[in-house]
């Protein structure tokens, strides 16, 4: 039996009060300042973010303050602060010491965080306000429970932050060695006595997709056909998409089957030079360039690698005020072609390195992802309470 089970066995076997947040604790708004009227200093202006707005020269909070993001993006966030800050478009929540210990009240507010982000109201900005998050009830033990609740989260919240400390470090280690040698395994020169094409002169068909018109209901109402857009061409493997069309949209319009394994180069805006595979058939909108690899000259995933790898120096080739790729650019981006043989062992071995490093279901990303749904877990566990 755990600490804090056995005070709960002691001090309160029937179960706890609960009591809504606003009688135990003092809601306040902030102050809202903007940028130029700020002084120099180094307070931090806590706002709508998951960070500090600006800096500040004064401060209108004080030692351990729990502040909730009141709108923007990221409102209803719940953060912990010690020191002076400046609250500015969010609040601060001040438990009653009396009832409720500020840490413990952080612990909870956290376990209620989505909760918390339910109650955004607005159809433009989101909005969060003190007068809805005061009614959620929370749990009121004994003090003595809440510091040994305290002492337990605290001591595991290190405990995750060190190892989640490590396991980046050891992640961003194991990028810079991929990136080494995917760059060591691509470098080729015209003394390898190897041949050189284009991505043109290795594709059996260069194609772009298109956007059907977005008033016409009927091309996308129901739609089962996937359908990609630039923003996720994101240098990996597309295995399904957000959005999808009819088949209407593909009859009427430019927009067009594909067939998997296709190396796909975005074209236009911030994306533009990035490049993924796509392993199921699907469509692309017009800013997408699908390159059809010739398997008898090249493997597809040694052409995603080398573009992959030439990002910058492809990107770099934009034209116009947005920078803005094109097909004839990217047909006549030179490329190596060693013989198959020697194109499947660079494959296997980047694609070891590959998925160590940016499979989300395996490696160390899904483990830092553990990690923190092993903490969330025990947090919410100790956190609910029988209610008296």
């Amino acid at each position: 039996m755990s600490r804090v089970e056995e005070l709960i066995t002691q001090l309160c076997p029937e179960g706890v009060k609960y009591a809504p947040l606003n009688t135990v604790s003092e809601l306040k708004r902030g102050t809202s300042i903007t940028k130029r009227r700020t002084t120099g200093g180094n307070i931090p202006v806590v706002a709508g973010g998951r960070a500090p707005a600006y800096f500040h020269g004064e401060s209108n909070r004080e030692g351990e303050t729990i502040v909730i993001a009141g709108s923007g993006a990221y409102a209803g966030h719940v953060s912990w602060w010690e020191g002076p800050i400046f609250v500015s478009d969010a609040f601060s929540v001040k438990p009653d010491t009396s009832f409720l210990l500020p840490r413990y009240c952080f612990y909870w507010l956290t376990f209620q965080q989505e909760a918390i982000h339910n109650l955004k109201t607005g159809s433009g900005v989101p909005h969060v306000y003190a007068k809805d998050v005061g009614k959620l009830r929370i749990p009121v033990p004994p003090i003595e429970i809440q510091r040994a609740i305290i002492e337990i989260l605290d001591e595991f919240t290190q405990l995750e932050a060190e190892l989640e400390a490590e396991l980046e470090a050891e992640l961003e280690a194991r990028k810079q060695q991929y990136s080494y040698y995917r760059q060591e395994l691509l470098s080729f020169s015209n003394d390898d006595q190897i041949e050189w094409s284009t991505l043109g002169g290795v594709s059996l068909r260069v194609s772009s997709g298109g956007t059907p018109t977005k008033s016409v209901l009927r091309f996308y109402e129901n739609g089962h056909i996937p359908w990609l857009r630039t923003q996720e061409v994101k240098f990996s493997d597309v295995w399904q998409t957000n959005e999808f069309i009819t088949e209407e949209a593909v009859a009427e319009t430019s927009a067009s089957w594909i067939p998997e394994n296709c190396l796909i180069v975005a074209i236009s805006g911030a994306s533009a030079g990035r490049s993924a595979i796509n392993k199921i058939p699907l469509t692309t909108n017009q800013h997408c360039c699908n390159i059809q690899i010739d398997p008898d000259v090249m493997n597809y995933r040694f052409a995603f690698y080398w573009v992959s790898s030439k990002y910058e120096e492809l990107k770099s080739l934009g034209r116009g005020a947005r920078a803005d790729l094109n097909a004839a650019i990217i047909k006549s981006f030179p490329i190596p072609v060693p013989s198959l043989e020697e194109q499947n062992r660079v494959v296997e071995l980047l694609d070891k390195f590959d998925a160590l490093v940016n499979d989300l279901s395996a490696g160390l990303p899904a483990e830092i992802s553990a990690r923190r749904q092993q903490y969330e877990y025990y947090r919410d566990n100790l956190l609910t309470l029988k209610e008296l």
